[in-house]
């Protein structure tokens, strides 16, 4: 038989967790759903996990295509400026330091996260250039200092 916190839980997690609050506020926490408040206080970690990973792959794309398709688009419009891309990079580097801000311990994961993102990035790129898959490296050309740098934007290279 369900009580009625983890029933609430299973209804309204948000009405469960301002109870939750209310509890811990009053010194009642023998009366605390400890099952759910571990299971979310997991989920919490790893949602900043997924949106560190998330950003990497938006920006690590982006990355990719400013340095294998940019000089095909310059050379095809002379008025391309890859404008949108320059924004979404700066967006995603913002967001990525605000992130680590709010998060300091995610910096132990930065690695791990680039890595992991990079197989999506690298899908993202061929799908939005439609490029042979060989044109982009197998694994990460940048390193994690240089995704984070608000300056580095890598040579762009003509194809093949």
């Amino acid at each position: 038989m369900m009580n009625h916190s983890a029933r609430l839980y299973e209804q309204d997690v948000n009405a469960w967790a301002e109870g939750q609050v209310f509890l811990l506020k009053q010194g009642l926490t023998q009366a605390l759903d400890v099952e759910h408040l571990i299971a979310e206080l997991e989920d919490m970690g790893k949602s900043n996990l997924r949106e560190l990973e998330s950003r990497f792959i938006i920006l690590i794309a982006h990355l990719l295509k400013w340095q294998f398709q940019l000089d095909t688009l310059t050379t095809r419009w002379r008025d391309f400026e890859a404008k949108s891309w320059r924004n979404t990079i700066i967006e995603q580097r913002a967001q990525l330091l605000f992130l680590l801000k709010k998060v300091p311990s995610l910096k132990a994961s930065l690695q791990l996260a680039m890595i992991d993102a990079y197989t999506d990035a690298r899908c993202l790129a061929i799908r939005e250039t439609n490029f042979p898959a060989e044109t982009f490296p197998a694994d990460c050309p940048y390193s994690v200092e240089q995704i984070l740098d608000e300056d580095f934007y890598p040579r762009s290279l003509a194809m093949p």
